[in-house]
């Protein structure tokens, strides 16, 4: 067997490792996106690893993301990187993500035989989330962030680059979707953003044990919250009030995340199903997090398997029905509140 081919197997293992979502979701997309979308969700796994490894000084992890960086572009070793992380890393990360590290070279020759322009979006999401996320990492504390423009930028940097690099991708696969793709370009980061503040917002106990707080200051400030005093099972309605605003606008941008599957032709299922089934794990998330505001632990407001199980079932159904889809949406996300979005400030990267 080829050894491209078999770091594509390899690939297709460790995604399940380290990831139950996207093993769900990138299978639906079409054989020629599934393993550069597989490929590039790996590639920021790594960079998520370096970044969330306890041990490491700020200095280090400034370092091998840098290197990183270097690597995928093809002007540094992945083998040398792999064989300088990986002793480091500690007990405190899965298994299956040191794995990972451990495996980086089969990931990178796996991204260096893409098309170029393939090469080019996973570059560049690399690159900016390697160059972006440390810059949080070094002001992480229990205070969160200052305002929502730094929480825009948070998400655009963990998230809102993803969605750059899939909109890319999925433009450069489809002649079709190419015709969209201005659209797409400006609800994609609208998109990202949706689901990473539904994860921040899911995440906030498990985030406070590891030390840091994702959410932004000025908003609960206005709600005479402070976000230090937040403590389990010790609920404040003053931080209710700016919890549910926070709700409001990850529900804002789900809509558009929404607006954005959409604009992909429906004959494009496989890409649809792909958006919708994080579309609609998001709004059901979003919808228990509305309703238990005192939750103190993340499984708390975890989906369960039967609901995951709907959702794929009901949007399989419909993927190439906006109406119907509409229909579902709304359905899901019934007495969520919404509000509108004040303007980005998020600084694009280049």
């Amino acid at each position: 067997m080829d050894a491209v081919i078999e770091d594509k197997v390899y690939q297709d293992k460790i995604l399940v490792d380290v990831s139950r979502t996207f093993a769900l979701t990138i299978p639906q997309l079409p054989d020629k996106l599934r393993e550069v979308v597989a490929n590039g969700y790996l590639l920021c796994r790594i960079a998520d690893t370096i970044e969330d490894e306890p041990t490491l000084s700020l200095e280090q992890k400034n370092t091998f993301s840098k290197v990183f960086t270097q690597v995928v572009k093809g002007d540094k070793s992945a083998q040398s990187f792999a064989e300088d992380l990986y002793p480091l890393l500690s007990d405190q990360m899965l298994p299956a993500e040191r794995e990972l590290i451990q495996n980086t070279s089969r990931v990178i020759r796996v991204t260096h035989s893409f098309t170029p322009p393939q090469r080019a979006a996973l570059e560049r999401c690399v690159r900016i989330m390697c160059d972006g996320m440390p810059r949080f990492q070094r002001s992480a504390s229990l205070k969160g962030l200052e305002d929502m423009t730094a929480m825009d930028k948070y998400c655009y940097f963990v998230a809102g680059v993803v969605g750059e690099m899939l909109t890319e991708l999925f433009c450069d696969y489809s002649p079709e979707v190419h015709e969209n793709c201005d659209g797409l370009r400006k609800l994609t980061l609208s998109f990202g953003q949706g689901l990473q503040m539904t994860n921040i917002l899911k995440d906030i106990w498990d985030d406070r044990e590891r030390g840091v707080c994702w959410l932004p200051r000025s908003v609960f400030k206005k709600a005479h919250f402070n976000l230090e005093d937040l403590t389990p099972n010790q609920y404040s309605p003053t931080f209710g009030e700016g919890f549910q605003y926070l709700i409001s606008i990850a529900h804002t941008h789900l809509r558009n995340a929404l607006d954005y599957t959409l604009l992909i032709p429906a004959k494009e299922v496989g890409i649809r199903r792909f958006c919708l089934w994080a579309i609609g794990f998001a709004i059901l998330t979003l919808r228990k997090l509305h309703h238990h505001q005192d939750f103190s632990s993340g499984n708390q407001v975890k989906i369960s398997r039967r609901s995951v199980k709907i959702t794929i079932f009901l949007t399989n159904l419909a993927a190439n029905h906006d109406r119907v889809l509409k229909f579902l949406f709304n359905l899901a996300a019934k007495g969520i509140p919404l509000s509108p979005l004040e303007t980005s400030h998020i600084s694009y990267g280049k």
